[in-house]
């Protein structure tokens, strides 16, 4: 069993993490933590991560960049491993997430979904077989009309993971429309689409001569990354110290 504090447990996320883990037999949220009380919870909630006494395994950040100092704290002096979901973060807290990785296990990644993170893999493999045959690559990433981004961090980390099993020879292309002249063949062209309530689409084109491979990968609910972060949870329970990201949750199954 693992044990969890849910830091931000009555954000979108963290409410959804809870209704996770209630149908989860090998999780248990111990204890909320968040600066509301607008729901009633079956564990105790504390409105400052400094006041939960509770014991625990691993804590589920996914609260806002003005907290994420408080909880690092608590997990370095409590030596508790921390899944930090909290997006946002300033270079000094980045800094401070790196310094305190090397006194607890720290679990942080671009995108919490095992169904990305997998699909990272795939991309490797894949752009290693196809680029050097002259296959052309492009990324479309589809978000509902409020995310205020573009492209999604998604849709780079998914241009990184290509360019990096390539050795970093592409470059980027995000608009076309101010030339005229033919696609270069060192190019990842990366567009993005804003409209109703899309959740996350991103679908990967290798183009080649008479042939198209298109890996796509759809989230259909916030759900995923929830679920994503709850295995995180799993992985990094008695974790050592150390800097963690998703892949490694991937490379443990």
């Amino acid at each position: 069993m693992t044990r969890i504090i849910m830091h931000g447990c009555n954000g979108r996320m963290g409410q959804m993490i809870v209704e996770i883990c209630a149908e989860d037999t090998e999780t248990e949220i111990v204890a909320g933590v968040d600066t509301a009380k607008v729901h009633p919870y079956p564990f105790p909630v504390v409105t400052n991560i400094r006041d939960c006494e509770v014991q625990a395994d691993v804590v589920i950040d996914f609260s806002t960049a003005g907290a994420v100092d408080q909880v690092l704290d608590y997990c370095m002096e409590r030596k508790l491993p921390l899944v930090l979901c909290t997006t946002g973060l300033s270079e000094e807290q980045l800094a401070k997430t790196d310094a305190a990785s090397r006194t607890v296990a720290v679990l942080k990644s671009a995108n919490m979904s095992l169904g990305i993170n997998t699909l990272f893999e795939l991309l490797q493999k894949a752009a290693a077989a196809l680029a050097p045959a002259g296959f052309d690559i492009e990324i479309v990433e589809k978000h509902h009309n409020q995310k205020l981004d573009a492209p999604s961090g998604t849709a780079l980390a998914l241009a990184d993971v290509i360019n990096g099993a390539m050795d970093g020879a592409y470059e980027y292309k995000y608009d076309r429309s101010k030339e005229r002249r033919k696609r270069g063949s060192h190019e990842i062209g990366i567009s993005a689409v804003r409209g109703g309530t899309i959740v996350g689409e991103h679908e990967i084109i290798f183009a080649g001569k008479d042939e198209v491979v298109e890996i796509r990968h759809t989230a259909y609910s916030r759900a995923v990354f929830g679920k994503g972060a709850v295995e995180a949870a799993k992985f990094l329970k008695g974790k050592e110290p150390g800097y963690y990201d998703m892949q490694n949750v991937v490379a443990s199954r």
